[in-house]
């Protein structure tokens, strides 16, 4: 009989097989519920990673055509226009070719109205301008320009000599001496000409417009002054973006650093050698923004040097950085007009490009196999025109998208562009377009962090002992108000206590400082000489109280506590820190206070957090089998050592996975860190500072961000950052969580 399975009537038979039939596709369901969550993870990771690959492409550069330099001559210069149709070219006879990129064909021709030309200096990158110094100690100022049009819809680029301060050249020496040097740059009313013969002190003249309101015509004031070039034979010089700094240096490498005051006084500021005693400058470049030095020199050495403050308050010369991707003497550099990157060639026929911030050079690629004369970088930084010595234009259509990006400048200090001394920053953007982007993700991990610890500190204490209180002490009536009451704050709307914690909660910290640090500490110590009374109460007393209903007699005392506690701020901030506690904590402690800081994020986000811990713990502490918790009490162990050493241990895996889900909650909080904070990205662990989180960063800055550009996708990088970080953590919190439940499965 034991072995013959029951005879079931039809009814029965049709119920149990659709109960079957049910268990099957409930299986199938639950799986490919669990097949599609691991599904769309894997996809999540996979497209952050998919719009972050770009980043890890190195750069690469090809020749595309060459062709013979058109118009002969000499060269001087070679520019290129906006989307590399049409290249400028200035020649040693005074002669500017316009010409077409794809093959050097030539558009047109200007004669310059100049003879016997010395010398020859450009203004800043992309700007134009150009100046030919000349026998006669005078100087010729012009522009190129690439004026576009469309006629019959048709795009047409029409080349043009502009002269904006006049066709006649202009006076720069008085003594009429041979200008054999010569640097040029000009702001909206200011033209300012340094230059330097063989014999003599430097020129600095410096042309004011002055625009007349009856006459279309723009006249010029000159002032000029002298300097001593302290025995340094020029042969670079350069003038500063604001006309007021100065740089001359010899071709053994050492340079003067003056500058230019009010009234044309010119001071000198130091005196610096660029280069080991052994090696020549070769050539001198400002970084596109004009606050930075490129110096390549004969050894194939480029070294970079910008002006940082000195403790009396000087801008002096400080050498950050060398790139010595080359053994031969640097011919030529030409610096990328919107990034800081730049390209130079040398003698050995090669061809590099760098970049500053991101430490890194970019590739190096031989052009031809002899010596490289002028180098020329497009505006967009994707071709470049090179040209040699045997009279040969080369055209390299280069890729290089994302330059600034490199493990340097990521995650490591950067020493930026007016910085004493390298740091951790992120400032992804200015009004400035010389701006020296800064994309450290230290900042916004290390304030990740940071909001996570303070979140937790306050979160986890009170969760946990809440819950444990809860499930073990609490009345079944009270617990049954209390434990919905505290996972309906879940609910709210982290936007809600974001508003909440910056508009009403900062303020009332700030003007009660003292209040809240007295709350810290009378709350624990209030409660812990109430409960010491009322242990001692007579028992008719305590028995006016059901048994699990005491926690019902703290919310007065809670109560009291918090009104003593402000109601003390103004006495204490009076007494202990003469009525200002912020200025105290500044000129006593050099603390600063940020309104919007940590200690804001930690209550209005722990808050947040509270509910997910308590809920979690609570369930695990309750779920403990009832035959544990009468077993020890039945062997004689009090309620606080069954406690400890049974309930404690048995739900440790689930306490454990409350405290994880809490911290990957805190750590992925946007709204209440986005507006509860400074939301600068500052490191500084100080609990009156704020901080920028991985998660506010992106929301802050991703609908600014240009699609595919380098700040947007950096972006997508501090998601996967933020992704790998909280997936990673999980993954080991989940290995621990069944170590815990294998060790405590046998109580």
């Amino acid at each position: 009989m034991t072995g013959t399975p029951p005879i079931l009537d039809a009814a029965t038979s049709r119920r149990y097989r659709w109960r079957l039939l049910n268990d099957q596709l409930a299986r199938y369901w639950v799986g490919i519920g669990g097949i599609s969550v691991i599904f769309a993870i894997a996809l999540i990771f996979f497209y952050l990673f998919y719009v972050v690959l770009p980043l890890l492409v190195p750069a690469s550069a090809e020749e595309t055509v060459s062709y013979a330099v058109p118009g002969g001559g000499t060269t001087l210069h070679l520019e290129m226009e906006e989307l590399n149709q049409q290249a400028v070219r200035y020649t040693t006879d005074g002669r500017a070719i316009f010409f077409t990129v794809r093959d050097g064909t030539p558009v047109g021709q200007v004669r310059l109205p100049v003879t016997d030309v010395r010398s020859f200096a450009t203004g800043a990158p992309g700007s134009g301008l150009v100046a030919l110094g000349l026998g006669d100690g005078r100087a010729l100022v012009l522009r190129h320009v690439f004026k576009v049009s469309y006629p019959g819809n048709v795009r047409t680029i029409t080349p043009a000599i502009e002269y904006p301060y006049g066709e006649e050249p202009l006076v720069v020496d008085e003594d009429g001496r041979p200008l054999t040097r010569l640097a040029v740059r000009d702001s909206e009313e200011r033209l300012t000409l340094l230059a330097a013969s063989d014999l003599g002190p430097l020129v600095l003249a410096d042309f004011t417009k002055e625009s007349s309101f009856l006459e279309d015509a723009i006249t010029l004031e000159r002032t000029g002054s002298l300097i001593d070039p302290a025995g340094v034979e020029p042969k670079f010089m350069l003038v500063g973006p604001q006309q007021r700094r100065l740089f001359v240096a010899a071709e053994d490498g050492e340079l003067l650093h003056f500058e230019v005051r009010r009234g044309d006084q010119v001071r000198l500021v130091e005196r610096i050698r660029l280069l080991p005693e052994e090696r020549e400058l070769t050539v001198l470049r400002f970084l596109a923004g004009g606050n930075s030095l490129l110096a390549g020199d004969s050894g194939g050495r480029i070294a970079q040097w910008f002006p940082v403050r000195d403790p009396h308050n000087r801008h002096t010369l400080q050498h950050v950085r060398s790139f010595d991707a080359q053994d031969r003497p640097v011919i030529d550099i030409a610096v990328e007009e919107r990034r800081k990157g730049f390209a130079a060639v040398d003698a050995a026929g090669r061809v590099g490009l760098y970049h500053t911030t991101a430490e890194r050079t970019l590739l190096v690629e031989q052009v031809g196999p002899g010596t490289l004369l002028h180098l020329s970088i497009s505006p967009r930084a994707d071709h470049m025109l090179i040209e040699d010595a045997d009279g040969r234009l080369h055209l390299w259509q280069v890729e290089n998208e994302h330059p600034e990006v490199s493990w340097h400048s990521l995650w490591e200090k950067v020493h930026y562009e007016g910085y004493g001394e390298p740091a951790y920053i992120w400032q992804s953007s200015s009004a400035s377009n010389d701006f020296e982007p800064k994309f450290s993700l230290v900042p916004l991990s290390f304030g990740t962090i940071k909001a996570a610890f303070y979140a937790m500190l306050v979160a986890v204490p009170l969760a946990i002992m809440g819950a444990i209180y809860t499930a073990y002490f609490m009345a079944p009536r009270m617990r049954q108000m209390v434990k919905p009451s505290i996972e309906i704050m879940e609910a709210l709307p982290t936007v809600i206590l974001g508003f909440l914690a910056g508009l009403w909660l900062a303020p009332m910290m700030e003007s009660h400082l003292p209040g809240i640090f007295a709350l810290l500490l009378m709350m624990p110590l209030g409660l812990l000489v109430f409960a010491f009374a009322w242990r001692h109460m007579p028992q008719p007393v305590r028995r006016w109280v059901p048994n699990g209903w005491e926690a019902a007699l703290l919310i007065p005392v809670v109560l009291f506590l918090g009104w003593l506690s402000f109601a003390l701020s103004a006495p204490l901030e009076q007494g202990l820190f003469g009525g200002d506690m912020r200025g105290w904590l500044h000129t006593e402690l050099g603390i600063g206070f940020d309104q919007r800081n940590s200690l804001v994020v930690g209550l209005a986000m722990g808050f947040a957090v509270i509910p997910t811990i308590f809920s979690i713990t609570e369930d695990a502490i309750f779920s403990v089998p009832k035959h544990l918790t009468f077993g020890s009490l039945a062997l004689g162990a009090t309620p606080w050592q069954t406690l400890s050493r049974v309930v404690i241990l048995t739900a440790s895996p689930g306490i454990f996975s409350a405290v994880m889900i809490g911290l990957g909650r805190a750590v992925g909080e946007t709204m209440i860190v986005l507006m509860a904070t400074g939301n600068t990205p500052v490191m500084d662990f100080s609990i009156f500072q704020g901080m920028r989180t991985l998660s506010a960063n992106i929301a802050v800055e991703m609908p600014e961000s240009e699609v595919a550009s380098t700040h947007y996708r950096i972006l997508f990088l501090a998601a996967l950052v933020l992704f790998m970080f909280t997936f990673i953590f999980n993954t080991v919190a989940e290995l621990i969580r069944q170590r815990l439940r294998r060790r405590y499965a046998s109580l």
